[in-house]
């Protein structure tokens, strides 16, 4: 069984894998997503839309991106810091 960090990772890698990297800045993601602002991350417990999860970590997100990998990563490790997962 996997966790939800596991989960996530994985929702957020599917979701932001097709964006032509390097990204500037989150609007360069909008298109990648399969339902745009209104896409929802779910796992167990957790659910937040693009739109949520944007606004509580604006501050953990370091533009530009050269890889998915570098922005999932800052993605999940602010989200541990603020206790969202």
């Amino acid at each position: 069984m996997e966790t939800i960090e596991e989960e996530l990772r994985e929702q957020f890698f599917e979701a932001f894998s097709p964006a032509t990297y390097p990204i500037s800045n989150q609007m360069d993601l909008v298109p990648t997503l399969p339902n745009g602002m209104s896409t929802r991350f779910e796992s167990g417990d957790f659910s937040m839309t693009v739109i949520e999860l944007s606004m509580r970590l604006t501050d953990k997100q370091n533009f530009p991106y050269e890889a998915v990998e570098d922005l999932v990563e800052d993605l999940i490790n602010g989200m541990k810091e603020k206790g969202l997962i």
